[in-house]
């Protein structure tokens, strides 16, 4: 999204901060969060990526002052807050289950926290239709929460958030609970309102597809520990460790040995294949190729691409308009089609194919 760094205002007040995380830990029962550091840019949007139980949502909690950490600091703004009451730090949350007041209709629950802070009816009343017109949902500030649907509920408690003008937004899975088509929906208009508003934004969820869209950096976490930063790009394309590789769906993670090769390459022996890559690590290592790296042919191909083997379909996966076809060389190899290649090619379990890629396609860790 490159929102990193613009100045927006929003209701006359600058709602671009930046958050610092240095060296948290935090001890919860049986979880522990451990070392972590962030540096989240004034404006960026930031993606916390990580499997259930990994320690997202008590980093969020932790962040919001809703946990108190053991060692560590948290600042925004240059502030530290890490001692601060959650009502004082300026944060926005928005949970996935949405935490609407029932008893309250659409525009009383956008409106909440600036009654709260004693603001005037008039300030309130312009700032919760400003903020409605904002999320399309001023057509709804008469209704309950309960008579809403998931999107809706879901735009009014990002509008109830954001109308206190936070220094910093944290979303908690603020997608997780919605259908597919409103899920993308919602993704579009968070996209939107970080263009139009550069609030900071720290946005976890176990979605890589969700990161991709989304996130200006990500930050994968694994039990309680950050295990890579970087661009959505450098993460999936060159993960850091075998978790992560397999963690954002590369499928294919091998290890191997580097022996030397020619005209500027190295061979990573396998069982049963020699693959060419570009690297200048030496010895034991790590591989990972995306699935969408590696080309099916029924016949061998005549290319200058280093890597081509002919092996046997062990298995094919049908996940709608796309099939994943696992190949053994015999190592195997996983690769992804489109249904249509699929029956074009009229491939089915025990046929011998062709499969290819680059050795630019091969990333070593």
């Amino acid at each position: 999204m490159k929102s990193a760094g613009k100045e927006t205002r929003f209701f006359g007040k600058n709602l671009v901060s930046h958050l610092q995380v240095r060296d948290l830990g935090v001890d919860l029962d049986e979880f522990h969060l451990r070392e972590i550091d962030l540096d989240v840019a004034p404006g960026e949007y930031f993606v916390i990526l990580g499997p259930t139980g990994g320690g997202k949502t008590v980093l969020l909690e932790t962040i919001a002052g809703l946990h108190r950490p053991r060692r560590g600091r948290i600042l925004v703004g240059g502030e530290e807050i890490t001692a601060i009451p959650p009502e004082r730090r300026g944060v926005g949350f928005v949970y996935q289950d949405y935490a609407l007041f029932p008893h309250l209709n659409v525009a009383q629950n956008i409106g909440f926290g600036l009654k709260l802070r004693r603001e005037e009816r008039a300030v309130v009343e312009r700032r919760v239709d400003e903020m409605g017109r904002l999320l399309s949902i001023d057509h709804l500030f008469h209704r309950r929460p309960g008579t809403l649907s998931g999107g809706e509920q879901q735009r009014t408690a990002l509008a109830r958030a954001l109308v206190v003008e936070p220094r910093l937004l944290l979303l908690d899975e603020p997608l997780s609970a919605l259908d597919p088509s409103t899920r993308e929906g919602l993704q579009r208009e968070l996209a939107r309102l970080q263009r139009k508003l550069g609030t900071t934004t720290l946005h976890v969820t176990h979605d890589f597809e969700e990161a991709v869209a989304l996130g200006d950096r990500v930050a994968i976490l694994d039990e309680g520990r950050i295990v890579q930063v970087g661009s959505p790009e450098d993460v999936f394309r060159k993960p850091a460790s075998e978790f992560v590789a397999r963690f954002v769906g590369v499928r294919n993670v091998f290890r191997g040995d580097l022996c030397p090769g020619g005209d500027g390459y190295k061979l990573l022996v396998l069982d049963g294949a020699q693959i060419a890559v570009v690297t200048e690590l030496t010895g034991r290592v790590h591989a990972s190729i995306r699935p969408e790296d590696i080309f099916v042919f029924q016949e061998p191909l005549r290319s200058s691409v280093r890597n081509s083997f002919r092996g046997r379909i062990v298995e094919i996966t049908d996940r709608g308009m796309l099939v994943y076809v696992t190949v053994r060389v015999p190592s195997e190899f996983t690769c992804v089609i489109t249904r249509r290649s699929l029956e074009e090619m009229a491939l089915r379990k025990g046929l011998e194919i062709n499969i290819a890629f680059k050795a630019s396609a091969v990333h070593i860790f």
